[in-house]
């Protein structure tokens, strides 16, 4: 059995224990800050990227350039993103954010098309206080093909949220053609509205309207092919349904 410590080394112990104690808490108070600091940092460093996109210039812009506007070091923006590519993939993120939090108040006479029309609108409602930036990332990433195909997992996740949002799955092999098929859609679309300098977007939502109804039609057939495929794998002896019981 271990000795019971004295009243002088018991103190020692007592003043140590509650030493620890104190670490402990400054520790943890300070991870509460830097969590709180890393959230701040972040922002700043999106908002500094994009005002020096809007300058057109993406493609010329470092790493450097976005930590000095965002006032702070190199250290700190490695620990936050490992490239330009994954500074632009936070945006976006933020932004399929802020389209997912909005209640559409969908009618069940609603049709895909419909929701997904006001989905997109409000996309690029969010997008237009950095259009400026979003017409540079256009224009820069076709000229660099490892920046584009980075982001290419970006763009297509944000139109699975997109789908899901209006209410379409994006499971199985034919909810991620769908979400290809929304991409050249929203890709399409985007082109009218980085031009469009009109106060309703009515160029835009003009484009999308009409984007959209070409894509329906892909979009029933496909339904069709696949409810084919269902039937036929039912023929052949696949999951079939169970005989109903008395």
């Amino acid at each position: 059995m271990r000795p019971q410590p004295n009243g002088a080394a018991s103190s020692q112990v007592k003043s140590r224990v509650a030493t620890a104690r104190c670490l402990v808490a400054a520790k943890t108070d300070n991870g509460g800050a830097m969590n709180a600091k890393n959230v701040d940092t972040r922002a700043q460093v999106l908002t500094a990227a994009m005002e020096l996109a809007s300058s057109g210039r993406w493609a010329q812009i470092s790493l450097s350039d976005i930590a000095r506007a965002a006032d702070i070091d190199l250290s700190e923006l490695r620990a936050l993103f490992p490239s330009k590519s994954a500074i632009l993939a936070a945006y976006f993120a933020d932004i399929d954010r802020r389209v997912l939090s909005q209640d559409y108040g969908f009618e069940a006479e609603d049709t895909p098309r419909d929701r997904l029309f006001e989905v997109l609108m409000s996309r690029f409602d969010a997008l237009t206080p950095h259009r400026m930036a979003v017409d540079a990332f256009s224009r820069d990433l076709p000229a660099d093909p490892i920046g584009a195909l980075c982001l290419f997992p970006t763009a297509l996740t944000s139109m699975i949220w997109m789908l899901e949002a209006a209410g379409i799955s994006s499971s199985g092999p034919f909810g991620l053609l769908r979400a290809k098929g929304l991409l050249a859609v929203w890709l399409t679309t985007e082109r009218v509205w980085l031009g469009d300098d009109s106060p309703d977007l009515g160029p835009t939502m003009a484009a999308l309207d009409r984007n959209l109804r070409r894509a329906e039609k892909f979009a029933i057939q496909l339904d069709r092919f696949d409810r084919l495929e269902a039937t036929k794998f039912n023929d052949e002896g696949g999951l079939k349904a169970s005989p109903e019981t008395d």
